[in-house]
């Protein structure tokens, strides 16, 4: 199907899904997780084609983000089990007002309608972002990229057919197969079709999304995301943090790109987080971490010089900037200026450099001595997640169920009239 079909099968979809009580939509949650286990050797014979397609042409840790192994298939099917745990988030009473006219005001969570996500090359987004539509009553059309076009293929259709044998629309998921950029435009500019667009992916996609989006847009996922170490920090902690925030999975939007040192603690700790990232790295054959240093930082440990750009860059990649920072007011000045409001995190044992940095840190989720990686819907206790929004509407951070549902009210009276 064209575009604008799946766009019209979608919009008629809209009522279907979104009247489905709680016990169906359950129902058909946990028929999608087992057809998504049943359907592991399709989606994987996929996943090889897309795999083959992009080896050469993206990098190590993209082609890793791309990958579906047996494991990967489970953890996804998991997540669409444990969606099913969580509260159904449509038809709550938000609010009840009783006025002196007489009229009774309820305000009801309701479902967004159709909601239009474009992402780039984790065909998992594909399986999350089905799940958590279905359980909020949404309609959602996918349209992820085309180094992922196979997968994306084999993982909708698992959730296609348990929508079909639930009784419920199939075409409450769909999948957008035009990988061209005329797609991308169509669902950024229907208005009357898409109630919703959320762009998933590097900076690239989501400024393409905000400049040309004539639907509402929800800004998600540009990482720039920074640890201060600051000068009464816990040297291990400390380590132990920066290396897994950079290192653990560095091709996601919540891994860290800059570490700023506290100077009072910068001789001490610089040296170790050469030997942690980079010489034990080695030694260990794996993929050591490029330091880009400020002026300061490469007088103390080696590495490349940092150019501006680096600060402001995400890099998605085994690369981590580092500048020293005289104080924590210096820290926040820099993450003011460079952050992109997604994740930042302080390492200190001092309570009131910790409660200055929880306060003028305005970003999504800031951390006190923890890793920057636990930005995730699952981590959150969301299930999974639409995507993270670094945005300060309804939405903010990890996007799980609740961000999908807006409201209306509801007013019951007896002839009255104003």
């Amino acid at each position: 199907m064209t575009t604008a079909e799946i766009l019209k099968c979608a919009v008629k979809a809209k009522a279907n899904i979104a009247c489905a009580n709680t016990d169906i939509k359950n129902l058909a949650l946990k028929k999608a997780s087992q057809f998504l286990i049943r359907d592991t050797d399709k989606i994987l014979k996929a996943n090889k084609l897309d795999t083959q397609n992009a080896r050469g042409t993206v990098s190590d840790v993209m082609l890793d983000r791309l990958t579906l192994t047996s494991e990967r298939i489970k953890a996804m099917a998991d997540a669409v089990l444990d969606v099913i745990k969580l509260p159904d988030p449509v038809g709550n009473v938000l609010e009840n007002i009783k006025r002196q006219s007489g009229l009774d005001i309820t305000k009801v969570s309701v479902p967004i309608g159709v909601i239009a996500i474009i992402f780039e090359s984790r065909p998992n987004v594909t399986s999350d972002a089905a799940a958590l539509s279905l359980k909020s009553g949404n309609v959602c059309v996918l349209r992820g990229g085309k180094e992922a076009i196979n997968s994306n293929i084999a993982i909708a259709q698992s959730f296609r057919d348990a929508l079909k044998e639930t009784g419920l629309d199939e075409n409450a998921v769909s999948l957008v197969t035009d990988t061209t950029r005329n797609s991308s435009l169509e669902l950024m500019t229907a208005v009357g079709s898409v109630d919703l667009l959320i762009p998933r992916g590097g900076a690239g996609l989501i400024r393409a999304c905000v400049e040309n989006a004539k639907v509402p847009c929800i800004e998600t996922g540009t990482g720039i995301c920074h640890i201060y170490v600051d000068g009464k920090a816990d040297i291990k902690k400390a380590l132990d943090i920066v290396e897994n925030a950079k290192t653990s999975r560095p091709s996601v939007c919540n891994a860290a790109e800059v570490c700023l040192v506290d100077k009072s603690i910068a001789n001490e700790f610089l040296p170790k987080l050469y030997d942690r990232l980079v010489t034990e790295k080695l030694k260990d054959n794996k993929i050591p971490v490029e330091l880009r240093l400020d002026k300061f930082a490469s007088k103390i440990i080696s590495g490349n010089i940092a150019s501006s750009s680096d600060f402001d860059t995400e890099f998605l990649d085994y690369i981590l900037a580092i500048k020293v920072v005289d104080g924590i007011k210096e820290a926040v000045a820099h993450i003011s200026e460079h952050s992109t409001g997604h994740s930042e995190a302080i390492i200190t044992e001092d309570e009131k450099n910790a409660d200055i940095f929880t306060s003028l840190i305005d970003s999504s989720a800031v951390y006190v001595n923890a890793s920057t990686r636990f930005t995730d819907g699952g981590e959150f206790g969301l299930g999974c997640e639409i995507g993270i929004s670094t945005q300060k509407i309804h939405a903010r951070g990890p996007m799980g169920l609740k961000e999908m549902t807006s409201y209306k009210y509801i007013v019951r009276g007896n002839g009255q009239i104003r």
